[in-house]
C-alpha cells in the first residue's frame, strides 16, 4: 500500500480543552478516513458531558477508545496491535475500560467481544448517543455492544468539540453512510443507508466554528454530492417525499451555495466525491465563489471499463473523462485526486494499462493508491475470487505510484513563478523558521514565517517545489 498524502494524524490521541469538574480521562486515537476524526469529535463531546475529559497520557485513562476503519485489511492489524497495547497497560491498571469505536466494531461485533475478549465495549457508528448507558452497563461488570445502524442518525444536534485543533481548519459532517454498493467496499455494511443531515444545524455549526476564529471547514461525506435533504429520512426514500418537499429539496449544490454566500470569508473545502454524482451544478457554484476551494478528490478506482463494472462503479472510462474536461473548461485552476486500486480480481495486463493511461490524459495532483485487499462481507468477497498473485498487483502498484509521482512533480513545477494564496496551519516539519499551509488547491507550500501568524491567509511568491511541496516567500495579508 502506498499513499501520496498527509498522515500526520492517523492513530493521534486527541485533546481538548479541559473541563475541572470532570475527573474521569478519555483516551481516544482514530485511524482511516476524515469521518473517522469526525466522528471522535462527536464521541468526545458526548463524553465531555458525562464526565470525562481528554488526556493524551494513555497509562493514566480511564477509557480508552479507537476509532477503528475497517477498509483494508492492513488498517484492521494496526488496530489490533493497538488493542494489545492497550491491553497490556491494562493489566497494570485494571480499571481501564476499553472500547472499539467505528467501522471495525460494527463489522467484527461480538467477536471482540466475547471470543477473543479483548475490549469491554464495542459500539457501532450510530450509535454514539448510547455511549453513557453503555458504559453504565461496563461499569456494572458486563460487556456492553451497540452496533445498531440507524436510518435517520445524523448527530445534527450534536455541537462536536475539536480534537487537536489547529484552531484554523475543521470537518463538518454532512451525511452519513452510503448507498453506492461498490463491490470492493464495506461502508455500506458498516455505516449504513446514506441520510444527509439538516442544512440549518450544518449553517449553525459553521456560524460557531466562524465566531471561534477558524477560517476553514471542510464538508464531509462518504459520498458528499450524494446530499439531498428533504425534511429528514434516507436518500432512497426521496422517490416517496410529498410534492412540497420535493420543490423545497436542498442538494448539495445547494448546500455549498448557502455556506459560501453565509461565510464569505470562510474557506470551503469538501470530500468525498464519486464521479457518478459530482454533477456540472456543483462545479459551477465552485467557480461562482473565490472562498470554494479549487480541489476535487475523485476516486476513478481503475481505468478499465470491464473492471469498473465488476466494482459496480456506476460510470465509464468515457463518463469519467468527460468530467474531467467539464472541470477544466469550467474551473481550469482546480486540482484533482484520485483513489486507485491495483490487481482487482479478474484485472489482466490490459486493465492494468487502461489505469495507466487513464492517468496520463488525467495527470492528477496527487493521490491514494493501493493494492487490492479482499474484505470480509464485501460483494466481491462473495462472487469474485482474489485471484491476481501478490507479486503482480504489488509490480503494478509499483507502477502506478511512479507514473503518479511524475505527475505530481509535473503539476507542482507549473506552479513556480506564481503567486498563490496559502492558509497558515502549522510550523513546518522540517524548520521552525517556516509556516506550513494549504493552497485553495490543497497543495502543501511553506515560507519564512517573518510577522505571519497561523490563521492569516498569506499570498506567497512560489520560487521553488518538490513533487508534493511548494517553497516560497511572503508577500502581503490575502483577502478572501
Amino acid at each position: 500500500m502506498e499513499k501520496i498524502i498527509d498522515e500526520s494524524k492517523q492513530g493521534e490521541s486527541l485533546v481538548l480543552e479541559q473541563k475541572k469538574e470532570n475527573t474521569r480521562k478519555l483516551f481516544i486515537e482514530s485511524y482511516g478516513c476524515s469521518m473517522n476524526f469526525s466522528d471522535s469529535e462527536i464521541v468526545a463531546s458526548i463524553l465531555y458531558q458525562e464526565g470525562y475529559n481528554t488526556t493524551q497520557i494513555l497509562e493514566e485513562a480511564d477509557l480508552v477508545l479507537v476509532n477503528t476503519c475497517s477498509i483494508r485489511d492492513k488498517a484492521e492489524q494496526t488496530i489490533r496491535k493497538r488493542l494489545e497495547k492497550y491491553n497490556a497497560v491494562k493489566r497494570i491498571n485494571p480499571k481501564m475500560k476499553v472500547g472499539v469505536l467505528g467501522c471495525m466494531a460494527e463489522r467484527l461485533k461480538s467477536k471482540l467481544l466475547e471470543e477473543e475478549k479483548i475490549v469491554d465495549l464495542v459500539v457501532g457508528p450510530d450509535a454514539y448517543k448510547d455511549l453513557p448507558n453503555l458504559l453504565s452497563e461496563v461499569e456494572e461488570g458486563r460487556d456492553a455492544i451497540n452496533v445498531i445502524l440507524s436510518k435517520d442518525e445524523t448527530y445534527g444536534d450534536i455541537s462536536p468539540v475539536r480534537l487537536n485543533s489547529n484552531g484554523v481548519s475543521a470537518f463538518v459532517s454532512i451525511t452519513r453512510g452510503c448507498d453506492n454498493m461498490c463491490t470492493f467496499c464495506v461502508v455500506p455494511f458498516t455505516r449504513g443507508r446514506e441520510r444527509s443531515r439538516d442544512p440549518q444545524s450544518i449553517l449553525e455549526e459553521v456560524k460557531d466554528l466562524w465566531s471561534r476564529g477558524f477560517k476553514e471547514i471542510t464538508l464531509l461525506g462518504q459520498n458528499v454530492d450524494s446530499y439531498l435533504w428533504y425534511g429528514g429520512g434516507l436518500k432512497k426514500d426521496f422517490d416517496k417525499a410529498s410534492d412540497m418537499q420535493k420543490a423545497t429539496v436542498v442538494n448539495f449544490s445547494n448546500l455549498l451555495d448557502l455556506c459560501a454566500k453565509a461565510y464569505p470569508k470562510m474557506r470551503i473545502r469538501f470530500s468525498t466525491s464519486n464521479p457518478q454524482d459530482l454533477t456540472l451544478d456543483v462545479i459551477e457554484t465552485m467557480a461562482k465563489y473565490k472562498n470554494i476551494c479549487k480541489h476535487i478528490h475523485l476516486p476513478v478506482q481503475s481505468g478499465s471499463n470491464r473492471i469498473l463494472k465488476e466494482m459496480n462503479r456506476l460510470h465509464t472510462r468515457e463518463e469519467y473523462f468527460a468530467l474531467i474536461d467539464n472541470i477544466r473548461r469550467i474551473l481550469p485552476t482546480c486540482s484533482i485526486s484520485q483513489d486507485m486500486i491495483s490487481g482487482f480480481p479478474t484485472e489482466t495486463e490490459a486493465d492494468h494499462q487502461d489505469t495507466l493511461s487513464l492517468m496520463e490524459y488525467v495527470k492528477y495532483n496527487f493521490g491514494y493508491m493501493f493494492t487490492y485487499s479482499e474484505r470480509p462481507g464485501t460483494l466481491a468477497e462473495r462472487k469474485l475470487e482474489d485471484d491476481v498473485p501478490e507479486e503482480v498487483k504489488k509490480r503494478r502498484l509499483d507502477e502506478i505510484v511512479q507514473l503518479q509521482r511524475q505527475h505530481s512533480e509535473f503539476r507542482t513545477k507549473a506552479y513556480v513563478g506564481t503567486t498563490v494564496e496559502v492558509l497558515v496551519e502549522r510550523e513546518s516539519k522540517k524548520s521552525d523558521q517556516e509556516w506550513s499551509g494549504r493552497t485553495s488547491q490543497n497543495v502543501v507550500a511553506v515560507f519564512p514565517k517573518a510577522h505571519y501568524k497561523i490563521g492569516d491567509l498569506v499570498n506567497v511568491k512560489i520560487t521553488d517545489c518538490t513533487s508534493a511541496t511548494l517553497i516560497g516567500e511572503a508577500i502581503e495579508y490575502a483577502i478572501i
